[in-house]
């Protein structure tokens, strides 16, 4: 289905709730250029859920990396090198111990606030 503006949505519902089917919407709006199977895929969710806007609950890709256990494991891992010099790792290494990749570790720290050494921790590859 191909990536229609919230406002392209809004106006589909309405056109819909008003009767008209895909291919009437298509022949009204030519300037448009909705492809047919998407405005009929709006038409079955629309008919189905009554909205072409909400999505489903627990719809989309899960996030495996950013999970609590492993904010936990970030956290713990940064925030024990404040004290103790010459005991900071790198992103690259927190990432190997938990099994992540260091794009996520970064985005976990920076979500993390209180900790002294973080932003050498962020910087630091």
């Amino acid at each position: 289905m191909a990536k229609l503006s919230l406002a392209d949505k809004m106006r589909i519902q309405t056109l819909r709730e008003q009767g008209l089917g895909a291919k009437a919407m298509k022949m009204a709006y030519p300037q448009k250029y909705w492809k047919l199977s998407t405005l009929k895929a709006i038409c079955r969710r629309i008919d189905k859920t009554g909205s072409a806007v909400e999505r489903k609950a627990g719809s989309g890709r899960p996030k495996s990396a950013r999970s609590t256990n492993n904010s936990a494991k970030v956290q713990e891992l940064i925030c024990s090198q404040e004290d103790q010099t010459g005991t900071s790792k790198s992103t690259r290494q927190v990432a190997s111990e938990i099994g992540i990749s260091a794009t996520s570790v970064r985005r976990i720290a920076k979500g993390i606030s209180g900790c002294y050494r973080l932003k050498e921790f962020l910087f630091k590859s």
